[in-house]
């Protein structure tokens, strides 16, 4: 099954229409980002204030389906899925209820800091998009078996 990561919409995340601004539905999925790692069981305050790399977004972008609303309940579910020897990307759908609200995806690349150049990725984050890839799949596998 995918990562989910479950919030609940505050009054901080809307805007002056009463819904979510928009810029803050990537920093959701950011904290869903941030869960997943953590879950799979890296170190996170390691992981983001590691001083030799860097995995800065380099893409973005959001769909938006229906409205978001102070006090929703969101279950954001994560599929991360490696690029390349140096990228990854990470697709996100956001659900109230039954009903898919918003999708995302974040795309990143990772640099060695000090030079800005790009690097493989590390062992850490290959197991981690690895581990995801096989519970995303299985999840497919499953959720076809149900409509047969």
């Amino acid at each position: 099954m995918p990562f989910t990561y479950n919030r609940t919409v505050h009054f901080q995340d809307t805007d002056a229409a009463g819904v979510v601004y928009f810029a803050n539905v990537l920093g959701i999925c950011h904290e869903a980002y941030e869960e997943s790692l953590e879950t799979s069981g890296i170190n996170i305050k390691g992981f983001f204030s590691n001083s030799s790399v860097a995995f800065p977004i380099v893409h973005a972008s959001v769909d938006f389906l229906r409205p978001m609303f102070c006090g929703d309940k969101l279950v954001i579910s994560l599929m991360p899925q490696k690029l390349g020897i140096d990228k990854f990307e990470i697709a996100y759908e956001i659900s109230v209820g039954d009903m898919v609200v918003a999708k995302a995806i974040t795309r990143h690349v990772c640099i060695e800091v000090s030079s800005r150049s790009k690097q493989e990725l590390p062992d850490e984050i290959i197991r981690w998009l690895e581990t995801n890839r096989r519970e995303a799949e299985g999840a497919e596998r499953r959720k076809s078996r149900e409509i047969m």
